[in-house]
């Protein structure tokens, strides 16, 4: 009887352990297939190859990340179509607006640094030149932070390259308005935070107080603060004129994929313009402020300069909203996104992240906006389609759209999404309601924005990021209330009719 009780205990035990081992072992074998899961499905789904050929792009960068971690990377065509070298995973681009966010990130580490006050009037820190009067900043001097989400009201929103031989102007002669596009001083057209204009020239201002401040060259500065401190090796905001700039590097090209002068356009705009780099670090970038955001396996990036620069900071006329740096006006898959997109002549591409889940992507092409605008839209619907990533941004539940309020907003309006000036409709369609809105479908490639009632008595339309409320005059629409966050901007309604 005591051998059968062993016995039978024996067996139990056995069986507990060959159970606790199978199932250790599914979760190693799980573990070990979600790392080596296979992302060819992009390439095979991109057709990136074919597309290079049809709109005669040269070349093109992308990489995708997820969860925190780069998951595919993969190059196509060539540096310039004058020599038979391809593009890699280290080839650097000229990144242009790019550079915006990272201009930003560098003033919030040296703001936690104590080394800068953003809060102060930016006009203190500048030496070489002062900001002009303007009956708009006689008793409101805007300040370094207005500057780094265009809310200081500044004109001059972007700049020509230059190349080798080319007479460089100096920051001085560019806020002088002594340029290409620009021949007056830069200027204001509203009082420093009561709107939002996108402003290159503001940027300048920073790139020159900056400068004015440590005696540094941007250039010097990014890499001592972001570059170096994050092992980035191909990326530098030094120019092709100057000693250091970088060697593997994709030259810039017109439409008739034809290589622009030397192929190095120059950039003496820097902070607004001047970054060169590459998908790959670009994605390093993006993760580490993501892993901030969640205060986790960040090295350089604190947890507070993250939140900060990639808050909603300008919503009022800021193309559905701006941070510092970053464009917030995305929610692509039910997500928060900060996003980025450079667009000079010959050369442009796009960084975009999630705000939680660290996935996103990046990807640069070396043609003008004919030959690569098809390839990169084309490239990021399909990750957005294909990647299943699903978040929970504005999740406070849903509920019916009463027959009575639902009439009242089907309606022809203008644009209360973006504000810039395109004509948005409310309709009907298998009793819901969607938003046709050109800008939305062309951010978003599809035809479905249904706009769905809360029950917290707001709207929220699918993939767009702020939240609505309708305001009624006379049974029509009035206002409509977006809010983000802590902000909110009222619109007023043009009725156009049904």
């Amino acid at each position: 009887m005591i051998f059968n009780i062993k016995f039978d205990t024996m067996k139990r035990t056995l069986y507990l352990l060959i159970l606790l081992l199978t199932i250790s072992g599914c979760q190693i074998r799980n573990k070990v297939s979600s790392k080596k899961r296979d992302y060819s499905f992009l390439t095979d789904s991109l057709h990136i190859d074919q597309q290079l050929e049809k709109y005669k792009l040269p070349g093109f960068s992308l990489v995708v990340f997820e969860n925190y971690k780069i998951v595919y990377s993969k190059q196509f065509g060539l540096k310039s179509m004058d020599s038979p070298e391809k593009i890699d995973e280290n080839t650097a681009f000229s990144t242009a607006s790019i550079a915006k966010p990272i201009t930003a990130l560098l003033c919030f580490i040296l703001e936690e640094k104590g080394l800068i006050d953003l809060n102060e009037p930016i006009d203190k820190s500048l030496k070489r030149w002062h900001l002009p009067k303007s009956k708009f900043t006689e008793s409101n001097s805007p300040t370094w932070r207005q500057f780094l989400n265009h809310t200081a009201g500044t004109t001059q929103e972007g700049f020509e390259d230059y190349y080798e031989g080319d007479k460089l102007p100096t920051l001085e002669e560019s806020l002088l308005g002594k340029i290409p596009r620009y021949d007056k001083e830069i200027d204001f057209l509203f009082e420093p935070g009561t709107s939002w204009q996108y402003s290159g020239g503001g940027y300048t201002i920073i790139q020159m107080a900056l400068e004015d401040t440590f005696n540094k060259p941007i250039a010097a500065l990014a890499k001592q603060y972001i570059f170096s401190p994050l092992g980035l090796k191909y990326t530098t905001m030094i120019q092709p004129n100057e000693k250091g700039f970088l060697t593997n590097v994709a030259l810039v090209h017109d439409k008739d994929g034809k290589v622009i002068k030397t192929g190095l356009p120059i950039t003496p705009q820097v902070g607004p313009s001047g970054l060169w780099s590459t998908p790959t670090e670009l994605a390093e970038i993006a993760i580490e402020i993501q892993n901030a955001l969640r205060n986790k396996n960040n090295k350089v990036i604190s947890h507070h300069v993250a939140k900060n620069m990639t808050d909603v900071s300008a919503l009022k006329k800021a193309v559905g909203g701006w941070s510092y740096g970053w464009q917030k006006s995305f929610a692509y898959n039910n997500y928060d996104w900060f996003a980025c997109n450079g667009s000079n002549t010959g050369v442009g591409g796009n960084v975009m992240g999630t705000m939680k889940d660290g996935n996103g992507f990046a990807y640069l092409a070396n043609g003008e906006k004919p030959n690569r605008f098809p390839v990169m839209g084309q490239t990021q619907n399909t990750i957005l389609s294909l990647m299943n990533w699903n978040g929970q941004f504005h999740n406070e539940g849903v509920q019916e759209i009463p027959t009575s309020l639902k009439q009242k907003l089907i309606e022809t309006y203008n644009d209360f999404l973006y504000e810039q000036g395109a004509e948005t409709k409310i309709v009907e369609r298998n009793n819901r309601l969607f938003v046709e809105s050109a800008i939305l479908d062309h951010f978003r490639s599809k035809n479905d924005n249904e706009l769905v009632y809360l029950k917290n008595g707001f709207f929220k339309i699918m993939d767009y990021p702020n939240l609505l409320k309708f305001e009624f005059s006379n049974g029509k629409v009035s206002t409509v209330i977006l809010t983000r966050d802590h902000l909110k901007t009222e619109i007023q309604i043009d009725n156009k009719g049904k």
